[in-house]
């Protein structure tokens, strides 16, 4: 039996044919469930491949498999890591739903087929028909630029896009929906079977809590973890989910949502030269000045449209050679240290109103911080490990925007708004017998507490090594206690440490992986994960080559060896990275 069938010159559009086939397509569905009498064998494949680091484009991917399933399509979700070149020439159909990761890169997830893709030696793609959503965030400068690079290469390889790509800011929703409510109908145009597939029973149920609706938790504790002295101020939280319903597993991610320094919303309506009783629209509806900068707005770090119009509306030369030349280091070190105050205290004769001062912000966006509990000792409470942000320049004091706002709660009985991101990628191996490598400086422990006491709840047998380090041991040696308790019990099998600044010569965490190159190439050997978590910029990448080059000199392979070994721990997901 055939899905009903649009004459060529029916008079809709391409975008209103495409919707009725998949109306049509449903309806037809329906009729062959009722009928007992479904060919599946025929049904139109599509194929959804994301690249994600946080999790959104994964869930959206999701999405988009169960819209294709209500429009007779068989959908194959897919992480762009579990994908060979190769196979991109059997694809007729495809959705590509990916992330930026940092400055205009590819997710970890993407990079291999990234790469593949864009060699010399990648193979056409004429029977391609794909679209593709983009995630991003306008703050950089190279704004879904992973999209963007994917969209313009299947184009040169031949491939035919059946809808204009769609750029999403950090408020994705929307334009996410809109894009799967235009894309699926036309991947569905044509078919002519439907495959029945029962999707509400497949699809597991959404939390009523989310970045639109976050969970109301409540703070239970809060203790600084670094001595009184140190250089930092790490703290342990535990917030409480009892309650909500809500669950999650080690290696996932807790969404705060801060509420603004009032002292910095004071500040910048002073220099406004505002009340702070001005009503304002804001999503819809008026909203008291003070109130829109308090709890809906990023008034921490200046957007690009703002700094760009302070420099228009001041004329200033420096600040406006700046910008016209394009170099975005130097507009990076011009704006160190400063935020949006610093820049209006600077021009005190640059004016705004209230409504064109808001029109120049970015909503105020949730922190995603790794979880450093497991739920299962911990159920009804989540763990996290956060440095507070606090620094003196240009004459001012500067606060963190949510390190410092759950730092500075008074009031226990003040709700902390949160969600779960999960990161599937990021999980204790389900093989207990297998051996965990975990490097995690400074913050970067978090997933790894929680990653032991996974394993401890588990009485896992496989043995587990952490590589941990900061500046100094006796004022920064977070978790010391738990850490050599777990090594009494048996639970931490093995413990490298790496202080910098306890020695003339500073040392790091990736020294200690070269120095004992033999047995961690060992442990990979012996089907060993390799977890990595910190920050992106300079740990992880340091991180990376000391991982190399231990796999090249103890495995005794050349460098395109060594790459394929690392290539191939990335691919079985037992090289995973939460970097930020």
């Amino acid at each position: 039996m055939t899905s009903p069938f649009i004459p060529e010159n029916a008079p809709f559009s391409a975008v209103q044919k495409a919707w009725l086939v998949g109306f049509f397509a449903g309806m037809h569905s329906q009729m062959l469930q009722s009928a007992g009498s479904v060919d599946t064998a025929n049904a139109r494949t599509i194929h959804i491949l994301y690249g994600s680091q946080t999790g959104n484009s994964e869930s959206l991917a999701h999405d988009a498999a169960a819209r294709a399933k209500s429009h007779g399509l068989v959908p194959v979700v897919n992480s762009m890591d579990e994908v060979e070149i190769g196979q991109l020439t059997d694809m007729s159909h495809v959705l590509i739903i990916t992330s930026t990761y940092g400055e205009g890169a590819m997710p970890d997830n993407a990079e291999m087929l990234w790469q593949a893709a864009s060699a010399d030696s990648a193979p056409r793609l004429e029977q391609m028909n794909y679209a593709i959503l983009a995630l991003g965030d306008t703050s950089y400068d190279l704004f879904c630029q992973a999209g963007k690079d994917w969209d313009e290469r299947l184009a040169a390889l031949g491939g035919k896009r059946l809808l204009d790509r769609v750029d999403c800011d950090v408020d994705f929703e929307e334009p996410a929906e809109k894009w799967l409510s235009e894309v699926i109908p036309l991947m569905a145009e044509g078919a002519e079977t439907v495959a029945v597939i029962d999707t509400q029973a497949q699809q597991p149920a959404k939390s009523q809590y989310h970045r639109k609706n976050p969970f109301p938790a409540r703070l239970l504790a809060n203790r600084l973890l670094t001595a009184e002295n140190s250089s930092k101020e790490t703290r342990h939280y535990e917030i409480s989910i009892s309650g909500s319903g809500l669950t999650y597993e080690a290696g996932d991610a807790l969404c705060v949502l801060p509420v603004n320094c009032p002292e910095l919303v004071a500040n910048i309506i002073a220099a406004l030269g505002c009340s702070g009783d001005e009503d304002e629209p804001v999503g819809g509806e008026l909203m008291k000045l003070s109130n829109a900068l308090r709890d809906h707005f990023e008034i921490k770090l200046p957007s690009k449209e703002l700094v760009e119009e302070i420099a228009r509306r001041s004329g200033d030369q420096e600040l406006n050679g700046i910008l016209q030349a394009g170099d975005k280091d130097t507009l990076s070190d011009y704006l160190w240290g400063r935020d949006l105050l610093d820049l209006l205290l600077q021009f005190p004769n640059v004016e705004f109103s209230a409504a064109e001062f808001l029109a120049l912000l970015k909503p105020l966006q949730h922190r995603a911080y790794s979880i450093s509990s497991s739920s299962k000792p911990h159920p009804d409470t989540v763990h996290l490990t956060v440095a507070s942000v606090r620094y003196d320049a240009h004459g001012r004091h500067h606060k963190g925007v949510c390190s410092t706002y759950l730092a500075d709660i008074a009031d226990p009985h003040t709700p902390v708004k949160v969600f779960f991101t999960p990161n599937n990628s990021f999980r204790v191996p389900s093989d207990d017998s297998l051996p965990m490598i975990m490097v995690g400086p400074g913050t970067g422990i978090a997933p790894f507490r929680a990653f032991l006491q996974e394993r401890r709840a588990r009485k896992a047998s496989g043995n587990n090594w952490l590589f941990f380090g900061d500046r100094n041991a006796a004022t920064d040696f977070i978790y010391r206690d738990e850490i050599e308790a777990m090594q009494a019990e048996g639970v931490l099998t093995r413990l490298d440490l790496a202080f910098s600044r306890d020695q003339a010569e500073k040392i790091y965490v990736q020294d200690r992986m070269r120095q004992h190159g033999a047995e961690l190439f060992a442990w990979l050997e012996q089907g060993g994960y390799f977890f990595v978590c910190g920050d992106a910029y300079r740990m992880a990448k340091d991180v990376d080559q000391a991982l190399h080059d231990v796999i090249r000199s103890h495995g005794k392979l050349s460098e395109a060896e060594a790459i394929d070994y690392v290539n191939h721990l990335k691919k079985t997901k037992r090289y995973v990275r939460d970097v930020y």
